[in-house]
């Protein structure tokens, strides 16, 4: 992987991460599109890599929401509400288990492009009219929904923050809060596939010294991802309440529909349509 494919994987993740569009879908459109193959333990350690740099955006962005964490760290309701929220996702990969990375291996890339389309139009009717309460505050029955309906997002090519925002809007959350809260929830999401990755690595020596050989290539997207995230979360956050999430859906639907036309037809590496993963 040159410099440049790490910058571009950077501008994808910055721009996807924080519109609904899903980043780990399209990074993994653009790998295949592209031919950058390596071990798959590396790749999943470069998507994480990515994540970490929008992950730094959303700490800085949003910076008195997580130094108020800090301050009430063990009487913080926000940082309770950001367990609660995670658990399910965790729960549901934990009983996918092997199947989660055959499922994610790009074969259903197309079709769940199409999802996040659907869960654009839903996200836009259900948040009718929630535009203007930004003074409304996450209870528990918003964490369990987001929490819930996040772990459709563990599929690449579904959004994660698209799937969360539904789940707010859906529980009555306003959508300002719900995309905040979306942001928020990608934090403890980032840092348990961090720790994971990690781990993973530390037991595969021939993977470990691949990824080391790619560190000026993934500091240089890791810094761009930073970059353009921060742009982008701020341009969501001050616009949430004025744009239709129609948009978002149209796109989707093109972009899925391209990508399965592709996957039919064989084009470049892209994975053959609805084909899993090796066992």
């Amino acid at each position: 992987m040159s410099i440049f494919q790490a910058i571009i994987l950077g501008i994808i993740q910055g721009v996807a991460e924080f519109l609904p569009i899903s980043s780990s879908g399209h990074m993994l459109l653009f790998e295949q599109a592209f031919g950058i193959t390596f071990d798959p333990a590396v790749m999943t350690a470069v998507t994480v890599l990515m994540h970490v740099g929008t992950l730094a955006a959303v700490i800085i962005v949003l910076w008195k929401d997580w130094l108020d964490i800090l301050k009430n760290l063990f009487h913080s309701k926000t940082l309770l509400l950001l367990i609660i929220a995670s658990v399910p996702a965790l729960i549901f990969k934990l009983i996918l288990g092997d199947a989660f990375d055959r499922i994610n291996a790009g074969g259903f890339l197309g079709l769940f492009f199409l999802v996040t389309a659907c869960l654009m139009v839903l996200v836009e009717r259900f948040g009718h009219g929630k535009h203007n309460q930004r003074s409304a505050r996450v209870e528990y029955r918003h964490a369990v929904s987001m929490g819930c309906c996040q772990c459709l997002g563990l599929m690449t090519g579904i959004s994660r923050s698209g799937s969360s925002i539904l789940g707010g809007v859906a529980s009555g959350l306003p959508r300002y809060m719900a995309v905040k809260f979306s942001f928020m929830m990608s934090a403890p999401a980032v840092l348990g596939s961090l720790l994971m990755e990690g781990r993973d690595l530390m037991r595969n020596d021939q993977a470990a010294s691949m990824l080391g050989s790619l560190a000026l290539p993934l500091l240089a997207g890791m810094i761009v991802s930073f970059a353009v995230g921060l742009l982008t979360m701020r341009w969501m956050l001050r616009l949430v309440n004025r744009i239709s999430f129609y948009w978002f859906a149209v796109y989707m639907g093109f972009i899925g529909v391209l990508t399965i036309v592709l996957q039919a037809i064989g084009v470049g590496g892209l994975m053959p349509l609805f084909s899993m993963g090796a066992a």
